[in-house]
């Protein structure tokens, strides 16, 4: 299964693929979409777009795993950042893609085993999770890879190894191994 992670940013907007057999999981690529310093809020807005498209057209996921907004201290900040969130979701859903969303909680859980993780024990998670030899830069990278790991994480073995070809058949995935019923 081939997972397309986003953490968001008006400033800048991480991006992280995965592929993963359902055991193991293997870095596609990774970076950050940044706009410039000079570019005005509507102008981040279409850049975000447009490279976050052609990004999914390239790396063709399965599904596409955004962070949720979370509580702000500001709320300018919040709406910004609600702004980025939708544009990077309409480029996934124009592309035809499944669009997954988690709490930064859910996502620190997955990866960390807790939910209050710091950045730096997310970002060495990621490291050791991919095997790869540093952690990911910018941070923005580790923390879309971080989620795209949670999805994975979330949907379970069993439907990670299922065929490219037919993603949306896939049964909904257990919240809890308590729900967890092996395939006959």
């Amino acid at each position: 299964m081939r997972v397309f992670g986003i953490d968001p940013g008006s400033d800048r907007t991480g991006y992280g693929c995965i592929d993963s057999d359902g055991r193991r999981h293997q870095l596609v690529g990774c970076g950050a979409v940044r706009a410039g310093d000079g570019a005005t809020f509507p102008d981040q807005l279409l850049i975000i777009y447009r490279e976050l498209s052609a990004l999914i057209e390239e790396h063709r996921p399965e599904c596409v795993a955004i962070e949720n907004i979370f509580h702000a201290m500001n709320a300018r900040s919040a709406l910004k950042l609600g702004h980025a969130r939708g544009v990077a979701m309409l480029a996934a859903i124009e592309a035809g893609v499944t669009v997954v969303e988690y709490t930064p909680a859910e996502i620190k859980r997955a990866v960390v085993g807790y939910g209050r993780a710091e950045k730096p024990q997310v970002g060495q998670m990621v490291k050791l999770l991919l095997g790869l030899d540093a952690i990911p830069k910018p941070h923005d990278a580790a923390d879309a890879l971080a989620v795209a790991i949670c999805h994975l994480h979330n949907c379970g073995p069993i439907y990670a190894a299922k065929s490219r070809t037919s993603p949306r058949s896939q049964a909904p995935s257990p919240k809890s191994w308590r729900d967890y019923r092996p395939a006959k």
